[in-house]
């Protein structure tokens, strides 16, 4: 579907003509403005940027955190503010459909107003919208668009490869793309994305034996008689936190010296633009930043954070802008400059909300979505249960979707304790939703899906539990690994953020006794990450829980206590446990 910006407009007029979720009077407070969808052309140089879509081609709920802490410098500063804070900080009035969008508030009724968000027949109307207005717009996929969901695993990635070219996306780099092997990584590059003229670029890969590039580290374009170049940013601890033996002799890391490298010889070729698009997650971003000279901007990834302006960070040559698009297709990132010579002299961004109920699904995009799902269609519509709880993800320590996997977890395996690795992707469901298949591949659909039954000391049990908090809470940001902490069923405990690895956790406590270091205790656990592991999947041990238990309510969340981060964090709120 293309349309012009006239068209588009008068298209919202009828559907809030019509009592579509745009002029709701059940709105918690104000309404989307009759104008939310219009975003006027800034300047001569145009991106449009999404990410961590987690392949979800249909519209979906997805709830924002209402805990994301900061440590360090970090504390109080984007990305680590929610709720009430985040929409003060950036003037969003509550109720709105921004503040739905934007934050964690008053969820399930604000969601039954405004409808849900994402899906790409829907993304595609705002893309073409945006690019209306912009000719040579340049669309950016940050990663994180090929797994996620039950079809892209079935089809090995091709329903979000086609989708994406679909979609008209120009420049990519990767995160768990990795996840479905090099060689079809390769296969999908040099077949798929070189016919449809989409570059994939990640200046940090290179070959394990003489350091070759893998990728394209940039690719240069012109908007507008504009040179510009964008250089790609692939996740750099990819073979740490998924599995090596997926890439064998792929090298990753940040690789700064690289990135310089890159800046300067793009520039050195006549780019007056140059950008970053990154999977790093924003607090390596922000670091970045501050490090490499000459950059314009970093569209970034990763960490899912939907932060609705940049970030402006000095560096010794300049200022380069920061920015982070959120996930699930929840997020259009439209980014215009005014480029005069050699210069951004001006630039206007919006970080443009996805809400199916306001936006016509593109009608070749709808068919395509239709046709690659409909061979899935009884297997993924299976009721499995029905919950009379709220089902989500986000949060540094837990959600209550994780719960009900560390629960099954626990009880069918006849484990004493179960861990869930901290992933950001999962969609949410509302009180009342069927859990289907579907909605419970969304939370498991990876390429690594063996559950297993270790037996661990006490010791042992600590040590995970230190080392995926470090990953998550150490002071330099280039040690961070983005994810939140290991989800954990049974066990209770005490965390300080703030404290050095090997010292934030404490007073581990398992059904009412300490865990002692040297007793034996049994963990359930799935995503092993080592070469060969067996064991049943993740989502056939969840989904005999789920049909047995044919209703989840009173779902028990397993919060820490958190100590050392303040009363006032802006990081933290309507937290279920303690803090201080």
């Amino acid at each position: 579907m293309h349309m012009n910006r006239r068209e588009f407009l008068q298209l919202l007029a009828v559907a809030a003509a019509s009592g579509m979720a745009l002029d709701s009077k059940s709105a918690l407070a104000g309404k989307a403005p009759a104008n939310f969808y219009d975003v006027p052309r800034h300047g001569n140089v145009s991106f449009l940027h999404f990410t961590d879509c987690h392949a979800q081609l249909l519209p979906v709920w997805f709830r924002e955190p209402n805990v994301n802490l900061g440590v360090g410098g970090a504390v109080g500063k984007a990305p680590h503010i929610v709720g009430r804070d985040l929409l003060k900080t950036y003037g969003i009035k509550p109720g709105s459909a921004e503040a739905h969008a934007f934050t964690y508030l008053d969820f399930t009724e604000a969601a039954r107003v405004y409808g849900k968000v994402g899906g790409f027949a829907h993304l595609k109307t705002l893309v073409d919208m945006m690019r209306a207005q912009r000719p040579g717009a340049l669309l950016l996929d940050g990663g994180d668009t090929w797994q996620g969901s039950a079809t892209s695993l079935w089809t090995n990635a091709q329903d979000m490869v086609d989708a994406s070219i679909k979609l008209g996306v120009n420049v990519m780099t990767p995160h768990w793309e990795s996840t479905f092997g090099a060689a079809r990584v390769l296969e999908i590059v040099n077949k798929d994305f070189k016919n449809a003229n989409v570059d994939f670029v990640a200046q940090n890969v290179v070959t394990n034996d003489f350091g070759d590039q893998v990728f394209k580290p940039y690719v240069m374009k012109e908007q507008n008689g504009v040179k510009i170049a964008v250089i790609g940013q692939a996740f750099p601890y990819t073979p740490i936190a998924n599995p090596r033996w997926m890439v064998p002799d792929w090298s990753f890391g940040i690789r700064d010296d690289g990135m310089q490298k890159w800046v300067d010889d793009a520039r050195a070729n006549g780019a007056q633009v140059v950008v970053v698009l990154s999977h790093n997650g924003m607090d390596v971003d922000l670091k970045m930043a501050s490090r490499v000279t000459g950059i314009n901007a970093i569209f970034g990834g990763h960490t899912h954070d939907g932060v609705p302006q940049p970030v402006q960070v000095k560096n010794a040559k300049g200022i380069t802008l920061v920015t982070n698009a959120g996930s699930n297709g929840k997020f259009l990132g439209v980014m215009d400059f005014n480029v005069k010579g050699n210069r951004v002299v001006s630039y206007k961004y919006r970080l443009v909300p996805v809400f199916s109920n306001l936006l016509p699904a593109d009608k070749d995009m709808d068919a395509f979505i239709k046709s690659v799902r409909a061979p899935y269609e009884a297997k993924l519509n299976e009721t499995l249960a029905v919950t009379d709880d709220f089902l989500y993800r986000r949060g540094n320590f837990n959600g209550t979707w994780d719960q009900v996997i560390v629960d099954a977890l626990m009880e069918v395996k006849g484990a004493d304790a179960a861990f869930s690795p901290g992933f950001r992707w999962g969609t949410t469901l509302l009180p009342g939703d069927p859990i289907t298949m579907e909605r419970l591949m969304d939370q498991t659909a990876i390429t690594y899906p063996q559950t297993t039954l270790t037996e661990m000391t006490g010791a042992t049990i600590k040590t995970i539990m230190e080392d995926v908090c470090d990953n998550l809470f150490n002071a330099d940001p280039y040690y961070q690994q983005g994810g939140d902490m290991v989800r954990v069923g049974g066990i209770a405990y005490t965390v300080n953020p703030n404290k050095k690895i090997g010292e934030r956790i404490s007073d581990m406590m398992l059904k009412g006794k300490p865990v002692e270091a040297d007793k034996i205790y049994k963990v359930a656990g799935w995503a092993p990450v080592g070469e060969g592991a067996e064991g049943e999947p993740v989502w056939d041990v969840v989904a005999s829980y789920l049909r047995d238990k044919k209703t989840i309510k009173g779902v028990k969340l397993n919060t820490p206590k958190i100590v050392g981060i303040g009363k006032n964090n802006p990081g933290i709120a309507d937290y279920d446990g303690s803090y201080s």
